[in-house]
């Protein structure tokens, strides 16, 4: 439970007040709920949020998909790719499920997914092939083109 305190200014709270709130993108897609804040050692500020989606599917979201936290929700400014998420081509067929996210290990941001087709096959998806990212992630080629990659 966070108190305000004296003089304490109005835009600034406790981060036990984020846990548990859901984390929502712009079209109202509920990712999960916050589990843990992260803070930057070095320069105090939020580095980004577990979110919790279920039984062991927790994962980090990074400070440049966080737009806003309000009084019941956080407000992603982009939804984030996940794994075990569903992959489709452009026609909308399915292809399979997202089972790595590939990061630059400098700047986290993505360079590209491996696509899981089956139990033994898969196949790794530049960031520059994915067309939408959402409920699903859509790729910017057909279940035929996604065959033919190496």
């Amino acid at each position: 439970m966070s108190v305000k305190l004296d003089g304490m200014p109005t835009n600034i709270t406790t981060a036990d007040t984020f846990t548990g709130k859901k984390v929502i993108d712009r079209e109202g897609i509920e990712y999960g709920k916050v589990k843990h804040i992260h803070i930057n050692r070095e320069t105090l500020n939020v580095s980004g949020v577990t979110v919790h989606q279920g039984f062991n599917k927790d994962y980090f979201l990074g400070s440049d998909y966080i737009d806003k936290f309000t009084d019941e929700t956080l407000l992603l400014s982009c939804p984030p790719i996940r794994t075990g998420v569903s992959v489709v081509d452009i026609d909308r067929h399915k292809i399979g499920k997202v089972k790595r996210i590939h990061r630059n290990p400098d700047t986290n941001e993505l360079e590209s997914i491996e696509v899981s087709d089956g139990f033994v096959h898969s196949k790794i998806i530049s960031k520059s092939n994915i067309w939408g990212i959402g409920e699903r992630i859509i790729l910017e080629m057909t279940k035929e083109e996604f065959k033919l990659l190496a």
